[in-house]
């Protein structure tokens, strides 16, 4: 029989045998890191369409006076002492493009309804027979304008859905002056008057700056809060006829730097707002694939063989 000393010293050389073969096994390869193109946000152009609705504060620098009579003596003495025009009403309409998230651009066009305006020149050369007081003449009439611009905006930021941005643009105004007349006040207590026979439209070189705030209400819709400096040019009326006289010095009358001081609320609305909000990018990042598992055979315990002490038979007497 193997004795259990045998047995014990069998199994403790097998245990040292199987740990140390699997101490010379080698340990498992490091996961494999795979690169692929990240998504990164680089938003690009959009179409949009915009509306515009305001009011602009309207003004010229100085009423000047040419005549077509060059025998008519105009009065030396003669000076402007009052002048006004009404605010106007501003109905636009555009289309434009947002190149980025900064920088955008559009073409407009615009309609400015009639305002009327009223000038008072006075003069005391020639006033009446005789010569005595001081004479006015007070011209009146409407002024409206089409406006088309060609514009270009820089947004600022945006914080809260707020944008302020900053613009220029420079175009053509198609101004009308309309129902022109001219009332004589003679210091004798006689009247004169004079009317211009048609309207006049003069095509003029239009520019404008301005500055604003933007809503951004979502994707779709952004609404501008807007002031505008505006210049349409020099205008120039038709001819005014003189009435019942032939003394007439057959005047028209140029309205030099016409301004206007805008206020306008507009609407965008973009065409392609979710186009280009994302794009591949050649930058990369790292991805850790999952490993696959790898079978490896399990170690075989290698068995130490017993070793058999050999037993003496006992020994017997003869007898």
């Amino acid at each position: 029989m193997v004795s259990v000393k045998s047995f014990l010293a069998a199994a403790a050389a097998a245990a040292i045998s199987t740990a140390a073969y699997a101490a010379d096994m080698p340990l498992p390869p490091p996961p494999q890191i795979q690169y692929q193109p990240v998504v990164v946000a680089t938003p690009t152009g959009s179409w949009y369409l915009r509306g515009d609705i305001g009011v602009g504060m309207q003004g010229f620098s100085e009423f000047d006076h040419s005549q077509t009579n060059p025998a008519f003596g105009w009065p030396p003495s003669w000076t402007i002492v009052q002048q006004d025009i009404q605010d106007t009403s501003i109905f636009g309409f555009g289309v434009g493009y947002e190149m980025n998230n900064w920088l955008r651009f559009d073409v407009t066009g615009e309609y400015r309804t009639k305002a009327a305006f009223r000038v008072t020149g006075s003069y005391t050369d020639f006033c009446g027979s005789p010569s005595v007081g001081t004479c006015f003449d007070v011209n009146s009439g409407n002024f409206s304008s089409a406006v088309f611009l060609a514009n270009a905006y820089v947004d600022l930021g945006t914080w809260w859905c707020l944008t302020p941005f900053i613009g220029v643009g420079v175009g053509s105004a198609r101004n009308t002056i309309s129902g022109m007349q001219d009332n004589g006040i003679i210091s004798n207590g006689s009247v004169g008057f004079g009317y211009s026979a048609g309207d006049n439209t003069s095509w003029n070189l239009a520019w404008d700056v301005q500055a604003g705030l933007t809503y951004n209400v979502n994707n779709n819709l952004k609404i501008d809060l807007s002031w505008r400096y505006l210049n349409l040019g020099s205008p120039i009326s038709a001819v005014v006829n003189c009435q019942n006289t032939s003394a007439c010095p057959g005047a028209f009358y140029t309205f030099k730097d016409m301004t206007s001081q805008d206020f306008r609320i507009g609407f965008r609305w973009l065409l392609t707002p979710e186009q280009g909000m994302g794009v591949m990018s050649s930058m990369a990042q790292p991805v850790f694939a999952p490993q696959q598992p790898q079978y490896m055979p399990a170690p075989q315990p290698q068995y130490m063989q017993p070793q058999y002490t050999p037993v003496q038979p006992p020994l017997s007497s003869r007898g």
